[in-house]
């Protein structure tokens, strides 16, 4: 089992485990592709739409590619990318962190899709910042985060050992629109437990439109 490092939590067990993970479906739910759908709504076919927290590339970059949208993903495991980069060949991959990533350019729209929670609560503003930033005026951004309240904790997937943490839904939408961005949206897709499933929110927001 790989530890978790400070600075890069879940690089080392996201690259043990990319082929499995790749390997293992992953069907998204009609109620997260009619999102996805929504987030496209301001976009043309041929821009290009950030995906933060990519993974393999599977299933959200297939998909936006499969609709003629060009994708520039970031991702902190080396792993995950190589299965992207064979997948994806002619799409953009970059290897970093999410607290640490820099926007090198103008984006149509971003998707974070569990990604965000694996992420410390306290970096999560500045990593929306940086989005809202790099988001042209009435592009989109889809996002998952967690859905109850809860301290940070650690969870085994594959044998190996993930870091999460989320703010409480309530403190995830204040801080949405601290950031600058007009919510749409949002929703639970999976409610807590109360167990091990601290459940799950997708949050839909907009850049303003200039006037």
């Amino acid at each position: 089992m790989t530890a978790i490092t400070p600075g890069g939590r879940n690089q080392a067990a996201y690259d043990a485990i990319a082929t499995r993970w790749d390997a293992a479906p992953r069907p998204l739910s009609d109620s997260a592709l009619e999102l996805i759908d929504h987030l496209l709504v301001p976009a043309r076919p041929g821009e290009l739409i950030l995906d933060l927290g990519c993974g393999t590339g599977n299933p959200i970059a297939e998909l936006l590619v499969s609709r003629a949208y060009r994708v520039s993903g970031v991702d902190q495991s080396a792993g995950m990318l190589a299965i992207a980069r064979r997948r994806l060949p002619r799409e953009d991959w970059v290897q970093a962190t999410l607290e640490t990533w820099q926007p090198p350019g103008q984006y149509a729209g971003a998707i974070a899709w569990d990604s965000l929670f694996h992420i410390p609560r306290e970096a999560h503003a500045g990593i929306l910042r940086r989005v809202r930033a790099c988001l042209s005026p009435g592009a989109r951004l889809l996002f998952t985060s967690g859905g109850s309240a809860n301290s940070a904790f650690t969870d085994d997937m594959f044998d190996e050992t993930f870091f999460y943490d989320a703010h409480p839904p309530h403190t995830t939408l204040a801080l949405v629109r601290e950031c600058g961005f007009t919510i749409m949206h949002h929703t639970i897709l999976n409610p807590p437990t109360g167990g091990r499933d601290k459940g799950r929110i997708a949050v839909l927001a907009e850049v303003p439109s200039l006037r």
